[in-house]
């Protein structure tokens, strides 16, 4: 098949992105909205009769001094990854994002390569032999993936290393924890729940925690134990009007692309998370709480609210987005493995991100320039 790349509009990218049941929300004309240093253009992929087959968002950031744009696809482009021309699909994009000034294109195709069932996953962390997840033997290998990675390396691509503490910082999160809710009722999900998720929900309901929806002006109040967290957690956090902005570019988009839910008890806010849906499917985005009272465990009483909205807006899938891959009983973050797995999600390998250097010299020097960071 040969496709035709040009810049869409707005309004043809939504169009496209509602006919599908799942895109990302990095891939939403809205996003380019919420990251005011690149510049934002909505790419669209025709077929021979015209009609859009696929769609990219693409965000251009400016080499500081040079007019050069490093480009970047999160968690995109949205195409058929399965096709075997994918050649003629990733082409035209490197030719057009070549002569807006591109020196480096990144993507992050949304191909999922392994997933590891929750009951996997536990008995991994339990093994004293096993370092990472992705050399334990996987519950599902997709075989599309493998193809996909071997045509990008064929074409130039070059899978990106992961930066900062096990691949949390650059980019997008490889592994995910996704927790499937399509054809199942509440109940059937809550008695997926390990014994101590069951036990701390019921808790939570025991103690008189509520969850309750928050809109805009309750950004603040999420943002304070937003700061907390980040102080305890050690990351850096995200300033307070990078969430507003957020919160009002998404839900112009649509009313319920992003929520806010905040934990109660006896007059106080003790955890608060926002949430995302795009199509079917719904990622919990950020989460915050305070080191007080943690005994109500009001953050099992807010995941537990989201998932049931979730599956009440017709999801097909939870996800719980970022874990880590080290199963080290020394690593801070793998509590936060066993936190999402206990819920009953499987562990998901994706296959990274990708890059592929248009101006060789310009490129390396970036990646002097990030490494050095």
């Amino acid at each position: 098949m040969t496709c035709h790349l040009k810049v869409i509009t707005r309004e043809e990218h939504l169009r496209f992105v509602a006919a599908r049941p799942s895109v990302s929300h990095l891939q939403t004309p809205a996003w380019g909205e919420v990251k005011p240093d690149w510049r934002a253009e909505s790419l669209g992929w025709f077929d021979e009769s015209g009609d859009l087959v696929g769609a990219g968002l693409v965000l251009l950031r400016a080499l500081p001094r040079v007019r050069r744009y490093l480009a970047y696809l999160p968690e995109g482009p949205v195409l058929d990854w399965a096709a075997p021309d994918l050649e003629r699909w990733l082409e035209p994009m490197l030719a057009y994002l070549k002569g807006r000034g591109a020196f480096s294109v990144r993507m992050g195709p949304p191909v999922v390569a392994r997933r590891w069932s929750a009951e996997t996953v536990k008995a991994a962390i339990a093994d004293p032999e096993a370092r990472r997840l992705g050399d334990v033997e996987p519950t599902v290998r997709e075989a599309v993936a493998d193809g996909v990675a071997e045509r990008l390396l064929r074409m130039g691509w070059r899978r990106t290393e992961p930066g900062g503490e096990d691949g949390f910082a650059a980019g997008q999160p490889r592994y995910v924890c996704q927790l499937p809710l399509a054809g199942r009722s509440p109940e059937e999900i809550r008695n997926g729940f390990n014994q101590q998720w069951r036990r701390n929900v019921k808790k939570a309901e025991k103690a008189g925690v509520k969850v309750v929806r928050g809109d805009r002006e309750d950004l603040p109040t999420f943002y304070e134990l937003y700061a907390e967290t980040a102080e305890r957690d050690r990351f850096v956090p995200r300033p307070l009007p990078y969430f507003q902005r957020m919160w009002t570019a998404l839900t112009a988009e649509d009313p319920d692309r992003m929520r806010l839910y905040l934990a109660h008890h006896d007059g106080e806010v003790l955890a608060a998370a926002t949430m995302l849906t795009v199509g079917e499917h719904v990622w919990y985005s950020y989460g915050a709480s305070t080191a007080r009272r943690r005994e109500v465990q009001p953050n099992n009483a807010l995941q537990w609210r989201m998932i049931c909205d979730a599956h009440e807006l017709g999801a097909a899938v939870y996800d719980f987005r970022g874990i880590t891959d080290t199963l080290d009983e020394d690593n801070h973050l793998l509590g936060l493995l066993r936190f999402k797995t206990g819920a009953g999600g499987e562990a998901v390998e994706y296959l990274g991100e990708w890059e592929y250097p248009l101006n060789r010299v310009l490129h390396r020097a970036l990646g002097l320039y990030m490494s050095r960071r």
